[in-house]
């Protein structure tokens, strides 16, 4: 029997690499994605693309709104997305996301009898994100275990997040060699309808880099 994973899926080139990589190792991916009331619904589309592409048992999208709470500049109109640059944590950090992705995924993966959870966190390009930290990964594993019937009843579960010490350069590479179609994704925080990207948020300018870097010819289409 296949061993079941949970796979975080944003129609980013991260998560598109994660799932890659779970499919690699010999999972059954259950992939899932959030409306969250971000800006765009162009990377959701994407998320079905890539999953459907990466060989997702089943893909799932859940709705939520945090847009009614705001605080970023991802779900609250009023906040501009910034150009790249900056010190700090961002305004693009929403507040507490990751932490409500992970725990409704471990809800799906309990109720899948799957004991993995997979996310495409990143800590080296990301550094300002609070919830993008190998501690936080560390703690909330730890919570899962505690938190769980699964847990309670012997079945470890794990977070895994392969990408978390990569540069975006390292994750291109790691994704080209496992023949992940970048071509899919959506990184833009503000991609219009067709997920055409501006070319100048700081998802944008990491994207570009990152494939310049890699020596991986960058597939994105841009509107600006």
């Amino acid at each position: 029997m296949s061993k079941k994973a949970v796979v975080l899926v944003s129609g980013g080139l991260d998560s598109a690499t994660v799932l890659a990589q779970a499919v690699s190792q010999g999972y059954e991916c259950y992939a899932l994605a959030f409306d969250y009331g971000q800006r765009h619904r162009a990377e959701l589309v994407a998320a079905k693309r890539v999953a459907e592409a990466g060989g997702a048992r089943e893909f799932k999208i859940i709705e939520l709104n945090l847009r009614s709470i705001g605080g970023s500049a991802l779900t609250d109109a009023a906040i501009d997305v910034p150009e790249h640059g900056g010190e700090g944590i961002p305004v693009t950090y929403v507040p507490a996301r990751n932490t409500v992705f992970l725990s409704i995924a471990l809800g799906w993966a309990e109720v899948l009898n799957a004991d993995d959870i997979f996310i495409g966190v990143n800590a080296v390009d990301y550094s300002g994100y609070p919830d993008c930290r190998p501690a936080f990964i560390e703690a909330f594993e730890q919570l899962a275990n505690l938190a769980t019937k699964a847990g309670v009843e012997g079945h470890k579960l794990h977070i895994h997040s392969p990408l978390i010490k990569l540069s975006k350069a390292e994750i291109i590479q790691t994704g080209t060699k496992l023949g992940v179609d970048y071509g899919l994704t959506v990184s833009c925080y503000q991609a219009d309808e067709q997920g055409r990207a501006c070319g100048h948020c700081d998802s944008c300018y990491l994207r570009k880099e990152g494939f310049a870097a890699a020596g991986v010819a960058d597939p994105t289409p841009y509107f600006s």
